[in-house]
């Protein structure tokens, strides 16, 4: 399917895009300059510059996805998995800004069918189950184990996340569920009830037709999403200043299998896409591994129902980002990574607690 859902990405790719990395809030301390970090003396990814392709095993053969390390830490590493289904890592380069300096060795990874891993256009292989066991294919490739291995999701990435933790957490040691919830048709009410009358009632009516007439290519639909709703709800800045990173993710999104599997956009699960009825909220008391949940005040996902999922799950914390948006990484920035680091070293150092009710 042609991709005109990225059209108004695609033509700012060629504007003047603000390029700033936010700084750093985490400094490096004399301890952690001396740990290593970019010591890579006997790693075999030298000379590919940490990037491994890693064979991954299907019912439908075998096949390569992308992965690339940066640091060395043998007890904090990060696997982070992208939203979508069908974007890819370079959404999440702003972690280049922060992770370092806290010593946290992290992982890229392009899940099969984005970016820079193979894509075999296969629908059979777009399920919830596939993906799980791609990430577990992923994690023993790279020798992540409960010792070190710290999973990450934002978005569907979180879905994916939770999925693994419900089949896998005895391969964890700590999961971090970014900008989710745990069910879609809560995922569709709030959208519904609570962001949706926000838009002006002229926008409004004329999503709703195109979604009715299921006009997904009509750039009209995209050029007002991406006007009235993702730069509310998406990432909190004009279209003309998001950064090189995600004007760069955006324009390499797979639509074929994000309309799959998600629908034509963000603006809620419409149509007969395979999540639209996903729900495990009530299987979060099954996760005991130390959670962090993190929301956002102006996420498309309902800020309270995540606040709610840290109290569901055994041994949770919840992480609220005030300025934040679905990409609150880069629109509140400052609030996410400290939190998200400070989780990480309490769990690594085994001073996590669960906050008092």
């Amino acid at each position: 399917m042609k991709k005109l859902f990225l059209l108004i990405i695609l033509a700012l790719l060629g504007a003047n895009c603000n390029t700033q990395q936010p700084e750093s809030t985490t400094k490096t301390d004399t301890a952690d300059q001396k740990s290593g970090y970019l010591d890579y003396s006997g790693r075999d990814d030298i000379l590919s510059g940490g990037v491994k392709m890693i064979p991954i095993t299907t019912p439908k053969g075998e096949f390569e996805v992308w992965t690339k390390r940066i640091g060395n830490n043998p007890d904090m590493k990060v696997l982070i998995l992208h939203g979508g289904p069908g974007a890819n890592h370079e959404l999440y380069e702003v972690f280049d800004s922060f992770f370092p300096a806290a010593n946290i060795e992290y992982y890229y990874y392009d899940q099969l069918e984005s970016a820079f891993s193979d894509q075999p256009n296969d629908p059979d292989l777009w399920t919830i189950d596939h993906f799980v066991e791609e990430v577990e294919q992923v994690r023993q490739a790279l020798n992540l184990d409960s010792s070190n291995f710290y999973l990450y999701g934002n978005s569907w990435g979180g879905i994916l996340a939770m999925e693994y933790a419900f089949k896998y957490q005895n391969n964890l040691k700590g999961l971090i569920i970014s900008n989710m919830v745990s069910s879609v048709p809560e995922y569709n009410k709030y959208a519904n009830e609570v962001l949706a009358p926000m838009l002006p009632e002229e926008v409004l009516k004329e999503v709703r037709k195109l979604e009715a007439n299921e006009e997904y290519d009509n750039p009209r639909y995209s050029e007002l999403l991406f006007e009235h709703y993702y730069t509310e709800h998406i990432l909190r800045m004009p279209l003309e200043e998001w950064p090189e990173p995600v004007m760069r993710g955006f324009s390499r999104l797979n639509y074929d299998i994000y309309l799959a599997m998600q629908g034509p956009s963000e603006f809620g699960i419409v149509g007969d896409a395979s999540l639209k009825d996903w729900d495990r909220s009530k299987d979060l008391p099954q996760i005991s591994v130390p959670t962090l949940v993190i929301g956002a005040a102006h996420d498309t996902m309902d800020p309270k129902h995540m606040e709610w999922m840290a109290g569901q799950v055994e041994n949770g914390q919840y992480l609220h980002c005030p300025n934040g948006s679905h990409l609150a990484m880069y629109d509140d920035a400052d609030t996410y990574f400290t939190g998200m680091i400070k989780f990480i070293r309490e769990v690594n150092s085994g001073a996590f607690n669960q906050p008092s009710s």
